[in-house]
C-alpha cells in the first residue's frame, strides 16, 4: 500500500476515534471544541511522524492536557513510528525525556482543572509515560536499529556471492589455462615431429616407393590438420599462442585469402569498417575460424568456383563467405567443421547460417557481437553460472514477523488495551439514573467518585460543577447533580426539564 494512503487511513482512524468523546465522554466532559481540537491534533501527528519524527514525539505531550483519552491512546503508534526514524540513540532518549516532562506538566494542568487527587495524577502520568511513550520508543528504536543492520547484511551477502562467483570463474580459467599449457607442451611438440617425419617420408616414398606416395601424403595432411585443431582447442580453453596473436585482424584475413588464391582458388576480399586489432580475442578467433573453415570447404568441394569473402565491422561484425557454382563434382562432407563453427559462434552470443543460396553455390554467414559478454566454456560445466541474487529482506519474512511483529505488538498493547476498555465503557456505561437511585443521593454525604463509578460522567450543566443525567423512566426529564470542587461531595441535586 502507498505510504501516503496508509498515513491517510491511520489519520482518519485517529480522528474518528477521538471524536467518539463528543457522544460518549470517557471522563469529566469538556467543551466540544476542545474534543474536536484534540482529535485534529491526534490525526495530524500521524503523517507528521513520517516527515518530522522528532517534532512528532514532542507534540504528543499537549494531548495530555485535554480530557480526551481516545485522542491520547494513538500517540503510542506515533511514538513507535517516529522512534524508528531517529538514528541517534542519544537524541531519541533526550526527546523522550523532554516529552515525559511535558506530559507530566500537561497532565498536572488537566488534573488541577478536573480536581483529581495527587495519587490519581501520579498514576495517570506514570501510565502515560511508561506505556504510551517509553514502551513504543524502545520498540521503535530496536526496529530502527535493525533496519540499517539488515541492509548492511544484504550488501555483504551480495558482495560475498559475487566474490564467490568470481573466484569460481577464476579457478575455471586457471584450470583451462593449465590444461592448455599441458596440451601445448606435450602434444604440439609431438605433432610437429610427426609432420616433419611425414614430410621426409613423403620425399623418400616419391623416390623409392611411388605407390605409397598418396598414403604418406595423407599422413602429412592429417598431422597438419591435427596441429591446426590443437591450436583451436587451445583458443577455446582461453590461451593464446604465438600463432593467433593477430587472428581475425584484417591482416590475418588477408593472409588467409592470399594463401587460398596462391593455392589456385579464385577469391577476393571485401572489408568494410575498422580493423579488429583491438577487438576481443574471442571475437577475432571466431572471425578467423569462420573464414578459414569456409575457405577450406571451398577448396574441398568447389575449387573452381569464384569466391567472395566479406567482413563488415559495425555495431556487430558480419562475416560472409560465398562461392558460386563449380564445374568439379561436389565431394561428400561430414559437416563437422560447420557444426563446430556454429557452436563457436553461439558461445560468444552470435548467430550462424550455412546454406545453398538461390541458384547454386554455397554461403556461410556469421553475425557476431562486437563485445562478447558470454565466456566460452567447454566440458561438463556448461555456461558460466551467474551469482545468485542477494538475499533480500523479503526472504527473512518469518524472523522479521516474529521479531518486529512482537516488538510492535508489545509497544501497541497498552494503547490498544486502553482504546478497547474505553470503548467498552463508552458503549456499556450507564448515563441514566432511576428516581430511586436519585433519591438515595444525600448532599454532603455522597461523593462524586461513587456516582461516576456507577453512572459515569454526566453532561456539563450551565451551573459550574454540575452535571446532568437522564431520568430512566422519563424521556423529557434530567437529574442535575452538583459537587464541591475541593471535597468532591454532593452539594445540590434537582430535577430539570430538557
Amino acid at each position: 500500500m502507498n505510504v501516503k494512503v496508509r498515513d491517510g487511513l491511520w489519520a482518519a482512524v485517529a480522528l474518528l476515534l477521538a471524536l467518539v468523546t463528543l457522544f460518549a465522554p470517557l471522563g469529566r466532559p469538556v467543551h466540544w471544541w476542545l474534543v474536536v481540537a484534540s482529535a485534529l491534533w491526534a490525526a495530524a501527528l500521524v503523517p507528521l511522524s513520517a516527515r518530522w519524527p522528532r517534532w512528532a514525539i514532542v507534540l504528543t505531550a499537549p494531548l495530555n492536557g485535554v480530557n480526551n483519552l481516545l485522542a491520547i491512546a494513538p500517540t503510542s503508534l506515533v511514538v513507535f513510528r517516529a522512534a524508528r526514524s531517529v538514528r541517534s540513540q542519544g537524541q531519541l532518549w533526550a526527546l523522550v525525556g523532554v516529552t515525559a516532562v511535558l506530559q507530566a506538566a500537561f497532565g498536572g494542568l488537566h488534573s488541577w482543572r478536573a480536581g483529581d487527587s495527587m495519587t490519581e495524577y501520579v498514576l495517570g502520568t506514570l501510565f502515560s509515560v511508561i506505556f504510551l511513550l517509553i514502551s513504543p520508543a524502545v520498540s521503535g528504536a530496536l526496529i530502527g536499529r535493525r533496519k540499517p543492520l539488515t541492509q548492511v547484511l544484504m550488501e555483504r551477502n551480495d558482495y560475498l556471492e559475487h566474490a564467490r562467483a568470481l573466484t569460481a570463474s577464476t579457478a575455471r580459467s586457471a584450470t583451462r589455462a593449465h590444461i592448455a599449457s599441458e596440451m601445448h607442451d606435450m602434444l604440439s611438440h609431438r605433432l610437429r615431429q610427426l609432420t616433419a617425419h611425414a614430410g621426409a617420408l613423403e620425399q623418400s616414398a616419391a623416390e623409392q616407393a611411388p605407390e605409397l606416395r598418396e598414403q604418406v601424403e595423407l599422413i602429412r595432411r592429417t598431422s597438419a590438420v591435427a596441429m591446426e585443431e590443437l591450436r583451436e582447442i587451445l583458443g577455446v580453453l582461453g590461451t593464446s599462442s604465438e600463432h593467433d596473436e593477430d587472428a581475425g585482424t584484417r591482416a590475418d584475413v588477408e593472409r588467409l585469402v592470399a594463401a587460398s588464391a596462391a593455392a589456385g582458388l579464385s577469391v577476393h576480399l571485401d572489408w568494410s569498417g575498422a580493423d579488429l586489432a583491438d577487438a576481443d580475442a574471442r571475437l577475432r578467433r571466431a572471425v578467423h575460424r569462420v573464414v578459414r573453415e569456409a575457405l577450406t570447404n571451398v577448396h574441398k568441394h568447389a575449387p573452381s568456383a569464384r569466391t567472395r569473402v566479406s567482413v563488415d565491422v559495425a555495431d556487430r561484425v558480419r562475416v560472409e563467405v560465398v562461392n558460386g557454382p563449380s564445374a568439379a563434382p561436389r565431394g561428400a562432407g561430414t559437416r563437422r567443421g560447420l557444426i563446430g563453427l556454429e557452436e563457436r559462434v553461439a558461445l560468444i552470443g552470435g548467430s550462424f547460417l550455412a546454406e545453398v543460396p538461390t541458384g547454386a553455390g554455397f554461403r556461410v554467414t556469421a553475425n557476431l557481437p562486437s563485445h562478447p559478454v558470454v565466456q566460452e566454456e567447454t566440458g561438463a560445466s556448461g555456461a558460466v553460472v551467474e551469482a545468485p541474487p542477494p538475499i533480500t529482506a523479503e526472504i527473512l519474512t518469518v524472523p522479521r514477523v516474529v521479531g518486529g511483529g512482537c516488538l510492535a505488538t508489545l509497544s501497541l498493547v497498552p494503547a490498544l488495551g486502553t482504546v478497547f476498555v474505553l470503548l467498552l465503557v463508552a458503549t456499556f456505561g450507564r448515563d441514566e439514573i432511576t428516581r430511586q437511585e436519585f433519591d438515595a443521593f444525600q448532599p454532603s454525604v455522597t461523593h462524586e467518585q461513587e456516582v461516576t463509578e456507577t453512572f459515569g460522567f454526566g453532561v456539563p450543566s450551565d451551573h459550574g460543577g454540575c452535571f446532568r443525567y437522564h431520568v430512566s423512566e422519563s424521556g423529557d426529564r434530567d437529574f442535575e447533580l452538583c459537587f464541591d470542587r475541593n471535597s468532591g461531595l454532593l452539594t445540590a441535586k434537582r430535577e430539570l426539564a430538557r
